[in-house]
């Protein structure tokens, strides 16, 4: 909840987490920044009903120095509240605000189009997308991602102008038909919640689900038992099916994790203002480059599967070491046409796991 409400708001209230009791053995947290919400329970033994709100970071960090074991929460008619560890002395007074002041989180309409997808395949269309969305929040469309489901095909897109990436999954018997721009920060929420409830244990064979609600300008994610609330971004994402080229003349099949490895290094010795390098591809060969007037020159090379003819190219090393941080191919494939011509990369994972990745990176004169 904490990460949710927001610390720089001009409106103080939004800062805490609303706790109501939910009935004899429950108490419902919400907090809100206007555009995100979350929505969770836990369970407890419940004295007397009422609602109050807490300001969220210090509440977090009081209860994580809590000792182990049930904490009381007692809340007084202004709204001071008292934390207290049982079997311990230790205790926290905070200064809280009457729950009534706190604003409605959206809820769902009935009769709202409702999807399921499993959590591990939203966790995985996040995980190898969520690093080439743009932080200028003053660029709305490149400042979120776009997921879309096309009949049995869940997909996520992302770009920052500079670079694309790309994530299907095909759902077998899942029909469904949407598109929606999920901005920067709750996508990164989102990838926590799916992350949290993927770590949980569990039988072997249980997939837990994630339920998606569309309803008017928001989106809610039921996962976890937590309900999360998104306001979608009102603008029109790139038409990137025309960004990706349609064929490369040279292919090249590296080893990914020597390929970061040597990337890595080379970028060491990179201009820090462009983090450029020169990939210089020979048959069987990639050598990686580096120049740098103020930290000097950089060196690697590495064998790969190319026998196209020579030539040069620059990248910005980090887009690439991205990419490859996020696949877990042992190889990867890179389709490369002219010095002026995006690459390609591309996972290079069996079809039949019915997931395709692919990735383009913009060229960069060295």
């Amino acid at each position: 909840m904490q990460a949710v409400a927001d610390r720089k708001s001009t409106m103080p209230v939004l800062q805490n987490v609303l706790f109501a009791v939910d009935g004899p053995q429950a108490v419902r947290l919400a907090a809100t920044d206007m555009y995100l919400g979350l929505i969770g329970k836990v369970s407890a033994e419940v004295k007397k009903g009422g609602t109050v709100a807490i300001p969220a970071k210090d509440l977090f960090e009081r209860v994580k120095m809590m000792p182990e074991g049930p904490i009381s929460i007692t809340t007084q008619d202004n709204a001071q509240t008292v934390l207290k560890a049982s079997g311990s002395a230790r205790r926290y007074t905070l200064r809280g605000v009457p729950g009534e002041e706190f604003p409605p989180i959206p809820q769902p309409q009935d009769g709202a189009v409702k999807y399921a997808v499993g959590v591990d395949v939203l966790q995985e269309l996040i995980a190898k997308t969520y690093f080439s969305i743009s932080s200028d929040e003053t660029r709305a469309h490149l400042n979120s991602a776009l997921f879309e489901w096309d009949g049995e095909i869940v997909r996520m897109v992302t770009t920052d102008g500079h670079r694309l990436s790309k994530m299907e999954v095909r759902v077998p018997g899942r029909q469904a038909s949407t598109s929606m721009l999920i901005p920067l920060k709750a996508l990164l929420e989102l990838k926590k919640l799916c992350d949290e409830v993927m770590s949980e244990p569990r039988d072997k064979d249980e997939v837990p689900e994630v339920a998606i609600v569309e309803s008017g300008p928001s989106a809610f994610f039921l996962v976890g038992g937590m309900t999360f609330s998104v306001k979608l971004v009102e603008a029109k994402f790139p038409p990137y099916s025309q960004v990706i080229p349609q064929g490369s003349d040279k292919v090249v099949r590296a080893p990914r994790a020597a390929f970061a490895d040597a990337l890595r290094a080379v970028s060491l010795a990179s201009s820090e203002r462009t983090g450029g390098v020169k990939l210089s591809l020979s048959k069987g060969t990639m050598r990686i480059t580096s120049e740098s007037p103020e930290s000097g020159d950089g060196f690697d090379e590495i064998p790969v599967d190319y026998s196209g003819a020579n030539m040069s190219i620059g990248f910005n090393a980090k887009y690439f070491l991205d990419v490859l941080g996020a696949l877990s191919d042992e190889d990867v494939s890179l389709g490369l046409s002219g010095e002026l011509d995006p690459a390609v990369l591309r996972s290079t994972s069996d079809p039949k796991t019915n997931r395709d990745f692919l990735a383009v990176v913009m060229p960069m004169r060295i």
